[in-house]
């Protein structure tokens, strides 16, 4: 989709995307200041901004379940016989285990040292539980239905896929994906055939429909962020901002540093030309805020930039953008440990340790969708004894976060599947920068 551009238009489309996001931040503020609570202000925002944003937004989850059902039982039913994909899935999920655990601590220490959650002033605490009240007791209502344990694990297997499809339970898509592609694989080739080229016709349809949404992309980006900052103005902006900066300073130090030095240490690839050819793919994450929109173009990238082959693309990075959540478990990470501090509550080292586990855990279960991970992010939050209306102090900053959060999830499912190909011992027959300039061209 990135390079569907008609050439004389002549800006690029994450471009465009980004100038909405700055626009809209820009424009939303400036309301703020001049027509602070107007009901006029508040009724575009309601019926004009905000709906423009959801438009774009449903297009893409529209897709999300046949896109993800069609790619990983097409990616296990290509990779082959089980013993491929027993041995492929295992490196895989060890992988996104190992990155998501780093980040999930480097979060941790850095609200330690830190300690955000001391500067937040009063009032600013009692407008933001007051605004967002309603709102964090659904949340907190979700999460109490959500209890882990054993059952967890049950409940990845649905009983009713078309159920869980419609609730968007994305485990439970995967693991119907991934029987379905399994079985596959045990069926005659002449029967599997027919089938296989249905999952590709109809995922080659959803690609043009992505095409689509991803077209009023910067309409939707400016809506979404316009909404957030018209209400709240300057002020959200300010007191929560030495939590922002510092869950921002993590992702960026898990972005720019951890995955492009992995990359150097498992893959060999040197960490600029990781990150330069990797630009596409954190752009999409982090306009669209969401994993699965990515997933088209991070497989794109991974295959033309990276020289993946395709059923290793095919197989690993919609996986990845459901279970590999790097800046996720970051994130809530930090943000359980901000709020404990809000409310001045003190967390043991075990119970910190716990955090990490839920945060790596949960992460996995989170949607890759804007915002998937708030309703899992309260039931942690209620584990650890904080109240679950502190959700409210963080829904008003969590665009922004949720956008930069969603850069070193996908970076990290585009290096797992470098890696994991390193690691079958296929060689990455990466093009020269010549060669990508003229594929560019043409």
């Amino acid at each position: 989709p990135m390079h569907a551009d008609t050439p004389r238009r002549g800006i690029p489309l994450h471009t465009k995307i980004l100038l909405g996001l700055f626009l809209g931040a820009a424009a939303g503020v400036a309301a703020n200041l001049f027509a602070h609570d107007h009901p006029a202000l508040l009724w575009i925002v309601d019926n004009v901004a905000y709906p423009i944003g959801q438009v774009f937004l449903r297009l893409l989850f529209m897709i999300v379940v046949p896109l993800i059902f069609c790619s990983i039982s097409l990616g296990v039913a290509s990779l082959g016989d089980l013993g491929k994909v027993g041995r492929i899935g295992g490196k895989t999920l060890a992988f996104f285990l190992l990155t998501t655990g780093l980040a999930a601590i480097l979060g941790l220490t850095l609200v330690n040292l830190v300690r955000p959650g001391e500067s937040l002033d009063v009032g600013t605490r009692t407008a933001l539980l007051a605004e967002y009240a309603d709102e964090a007791s659904e949340k907190t209502a979700q999460a109490a239905t959500s209890n882990f344990g054993v059952n967890t694990f049950v409940n990845i297997i649905p009983r009713n896929p078309v159920d869980a499809a419609a609730r968007g339970d994305m485990l439970a898509v995967i693991f119907t994906a991934l029987i379905f592609g399994i079985a596959l694989t045990r069926i005659a080739i002449d029967r599997a055939a027919p089938v296989m080229r249905v999952l590709e016709g109809i995922g080659d349809t959803i690609m043009v429909v992505i095409d689509l949404a991803m077209r009023i992309a910067p309409f939707g980006v400016f809506g979404l962020i316009f909404s957030v900052t018209a209400k709240f103005g300057f002020e959200v902006l300010q007191s929560l901002a030495l939590y922002v900066i510092m869950v921002l300073a993590a992702l960026a130090f898990h972005q720019f540093v951890i995955l492009p030095t992995l990359a150097r240490v498992l893959a060999g690839i040197n960490p600029i030309t990781f990150l330069k050819r990797a630009r596409a793919v954190m752009i999409t994450a982090f306009s669209t805020s969401s994993s699965n929109a990515t997933i088209p173009t991070n497989m794109e990238v991974a295959q033309r930039n990276f020289g993946v082959p395709k059923q290793i693309a095919g197989f690993v990075i919609p996986l990845g953008a459901t279970m590999n959540m790097n800046g996720t478990a970051l994130f809530e990470g930090m943000t359980v440990l901000f709020l404990a501090q809000v409310f001045g509550l003190d967390l043991s080292l075990a119970q910190q340790a716990m955090v990490v586990g839920m945060c790596v855990i949960t992460a996995v279960g989170a949607a890759g969708v804007p915002g998937g991970s708030i309703p899992l992010l309260v039931m942690v939050l209620i584990m650890v004894g904080i109240p679950g209306e502190g959700i409210a102090l963080i829904l008003g900053v969590d665009r922004i976060l949720d956008m930069s959060r969603t850069v070193p999830n996908v970076t990290g499912d585009l290096l797992t599947s470098i890696v994991i190909t390193k690691s079958e011992g296929i060689p990455l027959n990466m093009p020269t920068d010549e060669e990508l300039r003229a594929m560019d061209a043409a």
